[in-house]
């Protein structure tokens, strides 16, 4: 007896919190996919934000064609923020490994959103890649690049999550 209640409430809580107990189903398709960067913009990274709404939008879109299209939930994906560490080519202090971290972080959140707006599943993620991933510190185009990696492995990572792989 005292499973089963324990067992109800925690379905009661998820239920009330709008999200649910188990995974989209394998077959849910959205009609919208989009990108909310409000949280950088609150930061004053105005320009930024739109670069990192850009390239993660077009990710998404991509990742998800299969998925889009119909009268079913929009997907939101809000970045709630994105951290870029220094890299000057090694991956340790003074090319021998160890101490230096030099890895990029995206952090947000995936809400699924229902017709009448409601949330119907929150997916909270945390995509990290390595800094070199943009290629050599010293090209001007290097930080460009990896937003534009940290977006698609976002993306990827986030269909994982959903179940819908």
């Amino acid at each position: 007896m005292r499973r089963w209640f324990t067992a109800a409430v925690a379905a009661f809580v998820l239920a009330s919190a709008g999200v649910p107990a188990d995974a989209l189903d394998g077959q849910t398709r959205f009609s919208a996919v989009r990108v909310d960067v409000t949280p950088l913009r609150a930061r004053g990274l105005g320009g930024f934000a739109e670069t990192v709404a850009g390239d993660l939008q077009a990710a998404l879109s991509r990742i998800f064609a299969d998925r889009l299209g119909g009268p079913g939930p929009v997907l939101v994906v809000r970045v709630s923020g994105v951290s870029l560490n220094a890299y000057a080519g090694s991956d340790g202090r003074f090319g021998h490994g160890g101490g230096a971290t030099n890895t990029d972080y995206l952090d947000g959140e995936a809400l699924v959103i229902g017709r009448r707006g409601e949330v119907l599943l929150r997916h909270p993620q945390l995509s990290a890649t390595p800094a070199s991933s943009g290629g050599a510190w010293y090209d001007p185009a290097s930080e460009r690049r990896r937003v534009a990696a940290l977006a698609e492995h976002y993306a990827w990572w986030l269909r994982r999550g959903l179940g819908l792989d």
